[in-house]
């Protein structure tokens, strides 16, 4: 079983607008809403991939309520922590027609010391049954950015596997707490290193860095594809996956999450590393062919993992 941890739930929200213009008044050709953050969207795509998995975090007020009833009626088993505060609703403008997608993200709630305590302790219960903790999306506000890497760490002396995916400080923190996998996007890894990547030598560097900051392995997803880093029994062995061009409906938006979550059903089914990488980034891919975080067409997935290249870029080393 997997748990995925979602910190800052929201209910998403998506409108087709053809031909959207700024300042101007449309009407949607299409809407509909779904329970979001990255670490449900995560848990959705398990779900897909036929994975059994249990979603938890923090959800409050009516929006909170919604996102609960939401994974219910999905068929994704949850156990979610109420808060005092209302959770924030996120909304996605998709214009086909430009080939554009645009995005608006509420502040979220305030977390109270208590709400965090009682999450802290139903996490700690519920990885009991579990092989992988993941973390995923950011932290609402009152939580200490040091909050993944507490969390981290408690799975850590429970000898169950995290996997972490966030941003800034509390992804550089999480990281120094060391995870089995961290998975960044491109963006999030620039911003953990320090500089930008333009070739395989960048990706290369970013892999081995954040590897060396504390991250057992290291997944990073980018617009065509996905760099790893695999350690295993002291071996670090490194590849890159790309993906032709795929026409896609969201610009990648929850790419990541369903990327992610193709990477680790096929390190759950024990396959090897080349094979776990070429899977999650066709799933990824395949996700940004449907509206929605985590959704994608199974079948969809299992075609344009034909059409990734998988190469090791790099000898296996000695790593310690």
């Amino acid at each position: 079983m997997i748990l995925t941890v979602t910190m800052n739930v929201a209910l998403d929200r998506s409108l087709r607008v053809p031909n959207f213009q700024i300042g101007h008044r449309h009407r949607a050709s299409e809407a509909f809403a779904q329970a979001g953050g990255k670490g449900v969207n995560v848990a959705r795509a398990l779900k897909h991939l036929d994975l059994p998995v249990v979603a938890t975090g923090l959800a409050g007020g009516r929006t909170g309520t919604r996102v609960v009833e939401e994974l219910t009626a999905e068929g994704i088993l949850n156990d979610f922590v109420r808060i005092s505060e209302e959770s924030r609703t996120s909304t996605m403008v998709v214009d086909e027609t430009g080939g554009t997608s645009t995005e608006v993200f509420e502040r979220g709630p305030r977390v109270e010391a208590e709400e965090l305590s009682m999450l802290l302790e139903k996490i700690a219960y519920l990885a009991r049954g579990a092989d992988l903790v993941v973390f995923a999306g950011s932290l609402p506000r009152g939580v200490d950015d040091g909050f993944y890497g507490e969390a981290i760490r408690e799975c850590n002396r429970r000898r169950v596997r995290a996997v972490l995916d966030s941003e800034g400080q509390a992804l550089r923190l999480g990281v120094e707490a060391e995870p089995w996998l961290v998975s960044p996007n491109q963006r999030e890894a620039e911003a953990l290193v320090g500089q930008e990547f333009h070739d395989d030598d960048d990706f290369l560097m970013a892999l081995d860095a954040i590897h060396e900051l504390g991250a057992r392995n290291v997944l990073i997803g980018h617009d065509a594809g996905a760099y790893l880093l695999d350690r295993a029994e002291r071996r670090a062995r490194r590849f890159s996956a790309a993906i032709p061009h795929v026409e896609s409906v969201t610009q990648a938006t929850g790419a990541g999450d369903a990327m992610l979550a193709g990477y680790l059903a096929a390190c759950i089914a024990e396959g090897s590393s080349d094979v776990a990488l070429r899977r999650a980034v066709a799933v990824g891919a395949a996700a940004t062919l449907a509206l929605g975080g985590g959704q994608f067409d199974r079948r969809e997935a299992q075609r344009l993992e034909h059409a990734v290249a998988v190469a090791e870029l790099e000898h296996a080393v000695q790593d310690g």
